[in-house]
């Protein structure tokens, strides 16, 4: 017979409530002296790890350190995304401003796509742009550093340097005295040819009045070279560093910045394209003018250039009235101005400071000639230049009604002259279509007006100063006055050739075409051993 079944185990008691809170607060000593023991084997072994670094000799430290560079230099100089840089999409004349956040603040260019983003780790505008469309090469707009991201890594190559010269141009003073003597031409990524500081600007929309005063002032050496030497904006300092070896500096105005960069892209003859875009000086002079100039309304290039050389002397020189800076050491003059009062009576003179010099026209003809056709009328720049003479009587409206006489008590390096071309009344502007005549070289001035002499205490005294002008740039205006556009006429030194330059077409014209143009606006350059300068505020003289 088979043996009788096993009782079953009678069931465990469960424990109360009481019962189990009991053996809970026993246990608890024992899980914290766990807890506690591998905290003290944690801080022992720490201990154990500083103890061992500081036994650890100095020559050793070194050495660890330098292997620790040594691998992270091989590892940045080994990126494998450098061969994915698309220089033909990089484009640096635009607000340097994150494409999605339109943050201006830590903004990287991709080096792919050309696109701007902000910040470089995670959570950011350019972190996320690497993973999404897998592109690893940035470039901080700001300091010039490159960086392969994800992995955030800086990039140490030298192959990465043109990029950088694009980006900020930067002017040795041998390079800089070789834009007068060394004719330079450079060849786009598209193939074209250009002529380094003969290239196009880009019209944004009606911004060819601000095209022509940009390329004549371009002509103007101590402007030139005084802005190629500055590191960002005129600063004085040098002009070593790199894309942004320097940053902008805070004692400069945003306009004289972008003015600066603006001049040192023109002339970097290592560019990738032939043209320019003034994006980021429009910017500032927007801002720096409270919107009276503007991207999509055509002003006077007259009325721009003064406000721009005022500006721009106010801001380097922090003074409105008086300080000296480079744009009155190249174009102040000094009036005299007398006020002609009756037959007998002494008028009152006064000094008057200028940049540019306004001469009238003669009215046209009103009537068809003999073949009924209307001629377009020639007049000499020397008739013209009689309302200088010191004896030519004017009537004047302005600031209050007389007659005036004027007279040039100090001729500044380079003579701006504005021909009054365009009249207005309550109804329309009228255009003046007549010729001016004019020397494209050795315009002696001391011809057709008298000019200052020589103080007594130096040899030559008493003798009229040198007043031989040449011509650098000339401004015409072609089409009717509300519908017409601006070009510029400019003499290329070290080239010896005359180029005219209508926004983005750049084109080779001979000196004799230069005279045939309906000139508006003109600037002279004093022969070499003369001078001027000043140290006041400008206005247009008459």
């Amino acid at each position: 017979p088979s043996p009788p079944p096993k009782p079953a185990p009678a069931p465990a008691p469960v424990p109360s409530s009481v019962e189990a809170a009991m053996l809970a607060a026993n246990a608890a000593p024992a899980v914290f002296d766990a807890r506690a023991a591998a905290v003290a084997a944690l801080q022992a072994e720490i201990d154990a790890e500083e103890e061992e670094e500081r036994a650890t000799s100095a020559e050793d430290a070194s050495r660890l350190a330098a292997e620790r560079r040594e691998r992270a230099n091989r590892a940045s100089r080994d990126c494998p995304y450098l061969d994915t840089v698309n220089r033909a999409l990089l484009d640096f004349d635009f607000e340097k401003c994150c494409s999605v956040s339109l943050s201006p603040n830590n903004v990287y260019a991709c080096l792919v796509c050309g696109k701007y983003f902000a910040g470089r780790g995670p959570n950011t505008h350019a972190y996320t742009h690497s993973l999404e469309a897998t592109h690893h090469v940035f470039m901080n707009l700001h300091t010039g550093k490159v960086y392969c991201l994800p992995d955030a890594y800086e990039i140490v190559d030298r192959s990465l340097d043109d990029i950088r010269h694009v980006l900020d141009p930067t002017f040795t003073p041998a390079q800089i005295e070789e834009t007068e003597t060394k004719k330079m031409w450079s060849r786009g990524l598209d193939g074209t040819d250009y002529l380094t500081g003969a290239i196009g600007l880009n019209n944004l929309k009606a911004t060819d009045y601000v095209n022509v005063v940009l390329q004549a002032l371009m002509r103007v050496k101590p402007v030139r070279n005084f802005f190629l030497r500055s590191a960002r904006g005129g600063n004085e300092s040098g002009g070593g560093g790199g894309g942004a070896a320097a940053a902008a500096s805070d004692d400069q105005s945003l306009l004289v910045q972008r003015f600066g960069e603006l001049t040192r892209k023109i002339w970097n003859s290592r560019n990738f394209k032939g043209q320019v875009s003034p994006h980021e000086f429009m910017q500032a002079v927007l801002a720096s003018s409270r919107r009276r100039f503007l991207v999509d309304k055509q002003s006077d290039p007259v009325d721009f250039m003064t406000w721009l050389l005022n500006t721009l002397h106010r801001d380097l020189s922090g003074k409105m009235k008086g300080g000296s800076s480079v744009i009155n050491h190249c174009f102040q003059g000094e009036l005299e101005v007398t006020s002609v009062g009756r037959p007998g009576e002494t008028g009152e003179s006064a000094k008057m400071p200028f940049y540019t010099l306004a001469l009238d026209l003669p009215p046209p003809p009103l009537f068809q000639d003999a073949m009924e056709n209307n001629f377009i009328p020639q007049v000499p720049l020397s008739q013209i230049l009689r309302k200088f003479d010191g004896e030519t009587p004017h009537e004047v409206l302005r600031p209050t009604p007389g007659v005036k006489t004027y007279k040039i008590s100090r001729l500044p390096r380079y003579l701006i002259v504005h021909y009054k071309r365009f009249t207005k009344n309550n109804f329309f502007v009228e255009k003046n279509p007549t010729i001016v005549t004019f020397p494209v070289k050795s315009l002696r001035l001391g011809d057709h007006v008298p000019v200052p002499t020589r103080p007594n205490a130096i040899p030559g005294g008493g003798q009229p100063v040198d007043s031989t002008y040449d011509l650098v740039a000339n401004v015409c205006h072609d089409g009717k006055p509300a519908e017409g556009s601006y070009r510029a006429m400019v003499h290329h030194v070290a080239d010896g050739n005359w180029y005219e330059v209508n926004d983005l077409v750049v084109s080779e014209v001979l000196p004799q075409q230069v005279v045939l143009t309906e000139c508006y606006l003109q600037i002279y350059q004093l022969r070499e051993g003369d001078g001027g300068g000043g140290g006041a505020v400008a206005m247009d003289a008459a």
